[in-house]
């Protein structure tokens, strides 16, 4: 009988404990939703008596009326005090969660050394506050902290730690790698001895990436007999983080044949990774495996040709079964087949003998070898291949724009900018002011469309980045300026490059525009007919 493995996700206690990441208790509650939508089994929102958002995370939680099991964490009672006694213990009993995971020392150097207290009164603690909490009529997760490394060191001790927390009442008993710095093939080793010695338990798996070994040791754990898998969305997490569950659970699902979400949930893997993120406001990094934008990106001519014949000659699985999606990069390592394959993913005819297409292929190679890059701008990239299929007809003609920036002693930086365009026949001067440059050039040329294109009123700017391509010529180096813009229902990105940063954020700020008014036609006036400046025309 195939085995159901049980996930604990911990992205809200252990994840928030990483560098940079830090949550409010309206962002644990929105992440607890989305959890709970992928389907997880247990949620473990944090340490109730150890800050106020915890308390109004806990308070709060009861009211979604989620199908995952809410997990209060906090510590064994401390040395020396009655059980009852211990405020830690109290709070998570009365905060309404169905679990509670419980942290307890199992290396006996941690004992000595940081508890600072006997062997026997570590076992005496962890006894005790397990079996209070299964008197309060909590499931208990007792989570044995440097099991690993205690293991190792003292392993009657550490398997005593064990018996002691079941003989109390532990429904799982969870290893952890608590410094990460155990190899794959020791926790298969200790996890198989284990489940030997001890066929009643229930036995779970929590370890940390200090040696980029988070998820395969996870993987270890289970395939020797572990039943449940704690990590984190994204891998967030003290140090170097916690086992990534977006990788843990495709591959205990695709790889191993071992379920642990419903089969439907799975392709929802991708919206919850990227939903995560941005409530953390962390970057997601682009190679992330199954998740990132870029696991499934092919840019090499040879591998695009053989994917668009069969996409498994490039791919170890079929990327929406996790809900991403194949991507195809039009670079200067682009040959016909990744301009043709891009093409059509955007719905644009373009015939690979054509003239265009190798007009197109040729043009892109020339703009990345001056530094444009594609691969993070396709709205850009959408422009051009529509330019080249004579799809994009003009909005308005540049002219000019000017910039002015004031500095005055004890008074904040004023940037001011003056745009001159056409519009159908019709010129147009506007000015705009911002609290910099770009937001200022940003401001004017709005103004000025607006009243042609008011669909403009929901767009807005949401990143700007600026790369020097070339630091060798100090402050006088070409740079590239990336802009991802957003409305209510997309979000897209722009480049430019040049070696003034305001003409590099001006070409991208001009397609950002363009992008958002493809196909619209304006409000009043006519189209003008005039060759745009935007890619084609540098």
């Amino acid at each position: 009988m195939t085995r159901s493995i049980t996930i604990f996700d911990t992205t809200l206690r252990d994840g928030t404990q990483g560098e940079g990441i830090s949550l409010s208790a309206d962002d644990k509650l929105k992440i607890a939703v989305k959890l709970d939508e992928l389907g997880v089994h247990y949620i473990e929102g944090g340490n109730p008596g150890s800050n106020g958002k915890d308390v109004e995370f806990f308070r709060r939680v009861k009211e979604l009326d989620l199908r995952a099991k809410i997990v209060a964490f906090g510590s064994t009672r401390r040395k020396g005090a009655s059980v009852e006694d211990d405020e830690n213990l109290r709070l998570i009993a009365e905060s309404g969660v169905q679990a509670a995971s419980l942290v307890g020392k199992s290396w006996d150097f941690h004992v000595h050394t940081a508890l600072q207290t006997t062997l026997e009164e570590n076992l005496a603690m962890i006894g005790d506050s397990i079996a209070y909490l299964k008197r309060r009529g909590l499931e208990v997760l007792f989570d044995a902290e440097h099991f690993f490394d205690g293991y190792k060191n003292n392993r009657d001790y550490a398997k005593t730690v064990l018996r002691t927390a079941s003989e109390a009442g532990a429904d799982w008993l969870v290893l952890c790698d608590t410094n990460g710095g155990t190899m794959p093939h020791e926790i298969s080793e200790i996890v198989t001895a284990l489940v030997a010695e001890m066929p009643q338990a229930r036995l779970g798996i929590h370890t940390h990436n200090d040696c980029e070994l988070a998820v395969a040791n996870a993987l270890s754990a289970i395939s020797a007999g572990a039943l449940q898998v704690q990590g984190t969305i994204n891998g967030y997490g003290e140090r170097c983080g916690n086992a990534n569950l977006c990788s843990v659970i495709p591959n205990l699902q695709l790889k191993l044949g071992l379920p642990c979400l419903p089969e439907q949930k799975l392709a929802q893997l991708v919206p919850v990774a990227r939903y995560v993120s941005e409530i953390a406001n962390v970057h997601m990094p682009t190679g992330q495996p199954y998740v990132g934008s870029a696991a499934f990106a092919h840019k090499g001519g040879i591998h695009v040709s053989a994917i668009l014949r069969d996409s498994r000659t490039y791919e170890h699985i079929v990327p929406e079964l996790v809900g991403n999606k194949q991507r195809v990069l039009v670079s200067e390592l682009a040959g016909q087949s990744n301009l043709i394959s891009k093409a059509k993913e955007l719905g644009i005819e373009l015939d690979p003998k054509s003239p265009q297409a190798a007009e197109t292929i040729g043009r892109i190679k020339e703009l990345e070898h001056r530094g444009y890059q594609f691969e993070g701008a396709d709205a850009s990239l959408e422009l051009l291949l529509r330019e080249a299929s004579g799809e994009v007809r003009e909005l308005f003609v540049f002219e000019s724009f000017k910039m002015l920036v004031e500095k005055s002693a004890g008074k904040p930086v004023v940037s001011e900018a003056f745009v001159k365009l056409r519009i159908g026949g019709e010129s147009l001067y506007t000015a705009g002011e911002g609290n910099g440059p770009v937001n200022a050039l940003d401001n004017a040329l709005r103004k000025a469309l607006l009243q042609y294109y008011p669909q403009l009123t929901d767009m807005h700017l949401s990143d700007y980045k600026v790369r020097v391509l070339d630091d060798k010529e100090a402050t006088a180096s070409k740079v590239r300026v990336l802009i991802e813009s957003r409305d209510s229902e997309d979000v897209w990105s722009t480049v430019g490059v040049s070696g003034n940063v305001i003409e590099a954020s001006w070409e991208a700020l001009v397609d950002s525009m363009r992008y958002a008014l493809l196909g619209q036609e304006p409000a009043v006036a006519a189209m003008a007919a005039e060759p745009r400046p935007g890619l084609l025309n540098h």
